[in-house]
């Protein structure tokens, strides 16, 4: 899953850019990216890793509602949730 977001650059502030990726690691856990910079330009990213996919998802929405409340505007989401075994 993806979603990535951008501030609406002010009279003296470049535009900046937040994108959050979830993804599956090799060792059956997940991995979110965040990355973060000005637009345009290499941004910092760090990775946290989770053990499970509902510990994951939620602190990306809470990642995610934090930006919107700095005044971040989501662009696209990408992805869907994984497909549970039965």
């Amino acid at each position: 899953m993806r979603i990535y977001m951008q501030s609406q650059p002010g009279s003296q502030k470049t535009a900046r850019y937040y994108q959050l990726v979830l993804q599956e690691d090799l060792i059956e856990g997940w991995s979110l990216l965040v990355e973060n910079g000005a637009q345009g330009s290499a941004g910092r990213m760090r990775r946290e890793h989770f053990s499970n996919w509902d510990d994951a998802l939620e602190r990306l929405m809470q990642m995610r509602d934090l930006q919107i409340k700095r005044g971040y505007s989501v662009m696209y989401v990408q992805g869907q949730a994984p497909l549970k075994s039965q």
